[in-house]
């Protein structure tokens, strides 16, 4: 395929709204690759090179764009940025500051070529950056230099994700969308969506069975269900196995020979970033490979007490890490075994995996197995939360003992039931922010006084607005927001998102944060859960609780489904 071809089918999808349009628009083009370019393209589509759990980021900033852009243009870059400025929009300066035809580059060629750009390295390597991605854009017409430079940037904003795209090949094989069961299932146990769509596109179906789980391809984590009682736990799952929930950094680690790689749940590799978890898989797992996941949270060396979430996200740092751990230690609470010595283990019950895990993990200070309570008693499930909670836990999970472990499944055999606040509404909820409104009155000086956010839809890959929040912000965390949410804020609202009420800015779907409300309520203004002729859902009194969730990614914010979920948990009917 032509990278002009792929920009043309960009292009289209850019200016569809309706996902059904846009599966269809994705089908089309996966009908015209050839099967060795599907890994490329869905690749390109994420705005990647490789997988998202393999650490390769392009390393092009706008300045670096301007100067190649001026480069290959023959326009000054002052000029090129003052350009920008206007538009807002590199993609769109391109298409104004190039005249020349393109030299119809194959996919492939771009592909590579733009894996030069992301692997130039060391002394010089802005200048050879700069060189390289002139050089390409040289060989472009504007419609494809647009998009290029959107991908190296970050900016793509399709408004399609990974489960559009998985429709979009299911639909480009079989004219329906009847087969993206069996691509998320091929997809959740490797995380690379490249990878299965071109395992697909060679055998079909069939060609899909062959992907399991395998060290250093993480797997997507199984996700628990909410409960609203120690005693509805009991109802659902009988004689269960109930675990301490801990408020950390939830943690895949890989352990083949000597190397050991620790990734989190949104897929990031944190090998680097938690050394003592790296070394302490090499001395307290005995086989040679295992993967296992767990939760690793910071605890004060003194008492042994495990420190709040806000302190433990503070080891996620790039720089200083040997004083971070020193001042903020880390354990790893394991809680379970997906991989052992070549043995697929996620098919086996939990109880078999858990007896498997507590065997392969050897004393030490830094590993160990969670705790665990056996039983089919209400009151019991009630003390040992009751316990957890006062220890300053986030609460329990209980899970279905003969279950297996289903890879980015969000169901019953595992159950989460977590600490209670003031108001009718039991849980917190993660959102994901989309737009801010400027400041009013003493936040003017900050540019920001509140945040529209939304809840995501599986089912149609789409955020709807839930709430819109000005509350649990401190004046540095508003500073903060502001800058981060500028760095991905466009012009129009984004693809991906159902949306009524506009704010003065808005954003991509990109920074989850954690919310607590009174209630949730019937809204005439927000999308989530809305139907034709009926109201939606809002959070009433929305306050936040936890920043920026580094550890969460969009698509793992709470559901549409969960809220639905949590409506009817309030005990009472609302009126429209």
């Amino acid at each position: 395929m032509k990278f002009s071809r792929l920009a043309e089918f960009f292009g289209q999808l850019e200016v569809t709204s309706g996902r059904n349009k846009m599966v269809e628009v994705l089908a089309e083009m996966f009908k015209e690759a050839q099967s060795a370019e599907m890994d490329k393209l869905v690749y390109l589509c994420q705005g990647r090179l490789v997988p998202f759990y393999e650490p390769l980021e392009f390393g092009v900033g706008e300045g670096l764009v301007a100067e190649a852009l001026a480069k290959c243009a023959g326009i000054p870059k002052p000029e090129i940025k003052e350009r920008f400025s206007r538009k807002g929009d590199f993609g769109l300066v391109a298409v104004e500051a190039l005249s020349h035809d393109g030299t119809d580059l194959d996919v492939g060629e771009v592909f590579d070529r733009l894996k030069q750009v992301a692997t130039a390295s060391g002394a010089g390597s802005v200048g050879q950056k700069t060189e390289l991605l002139a050089n390409l854009l040289s060989q472009m017409d504007g419609e494809e230099a647009k998009h290029l430079l959107r991908i190296v940037l970050g900016k793509l904003r399709l408004g399609i994700g990974d489960p559009t795209l998985m429709d979009g090949l299911s639909f480009a094989r079989v004219g329906d969308k009847g087969l993206r069961k069996v691509l998320e299932r091929a997809y959740n146990i490797c995380s690379d969506l490249g990878y299965v769509a071109k395992a697909f596109w060679e055998n079909g179906a069939d060609g899909l069975q062959g992907i399991t789980v395998s060290v250093g391809k993480p797997v997507r984590p199984a996700l628990a269900e909410r409960a609203s009682s120690a005693a509805a736990i009991v109802q659902r799952l009988g004689y269960a196995a109930v675990e301490p929930k801990y408020d950390g950094f939830r943690c895949q680690v890989h352990k083949n020979g000597d190397t050991v790689r620790v990734f989190s749940r949104n897929l990031e590799d944190f090998s680097d970033k938690f050394p003592e978890i790296t070394g302490a898989a090499g001395q307290q797992i005995g086989p040679r490979q295992a993967i296992f996941e767990g939760e690793a949270i910071s605890y004060n060396p003194q008492t042994g007490d495990f420190y709040p979430f806000q302190i433990t996200v503070q080891r996620k740092r790039k720089h200083g890490i040997s004083e971070m751990q020193e001042k903020i230690p880390l354990k790893l609470v394991a809680f379970d075994l997906l991989f052992l010595e070549g043995e697929d283990y996620t098919v086996r019950p939990y109880a078999e995996r858990r007896q498997k895990l507590q065997q392969i993990i050897g004393p030490g200070d830094v590993l160990s197995v969670t705790e665990i309570l056996e039983t089919s008693d209400a009151k019991q499930v009630e003390a040992f939360f009751a316990d957890k909670v006062q220890r300053g836990l986030e609460g329990i999970v209980a899970k279905r003992q003969d279950a297996p472990y289903q890879a980015g499944a969000r169901n019953f055999n595992w159950i989460k039931l977590k600490r209670s606040y003031q108001g009718q509404l039991q849980d917190t909820v993660d959102c994901v922010v989309i737009g801010y409104w400027w400041g009013r009155g003493q936040r003017t000086q900050f540019g920001i006084g509140s945040l529209l956010t939304a809840v995501y839809d599986p089912d149609t890959d789409r955020f709807h607005t839930i709430a819109r929040l000005g509350t649990g912000l401190t004046e540095l965390e508003w500073v903060q927001m502001r800058a981060a949410l500028d760095e991905s804020k466009t012009n129009e609202k984004p693809l991906s998102v159902e949306a009524i009420v506009e704010p003065d800015v808005w954003v991509e779907p990109k920074y989850v944060i954690e919310i607590q409300a009174d209630e949730i309520t019937r809204s005439p203004v927000h999308t989530a859960g809305r139907q034709e002729g009926e109201l939606g859902f809002a959070l009433r009194f929305p306050r936040m609780v936890n920043f920026i969730r580094e550890d969460k990614s969009p698509r793992e914010a709470t559901t549409i489904q969960e809220i639905l979920k949590m409506f009817a948990a309030q005990g009472k009917t609302q009126a429209p």
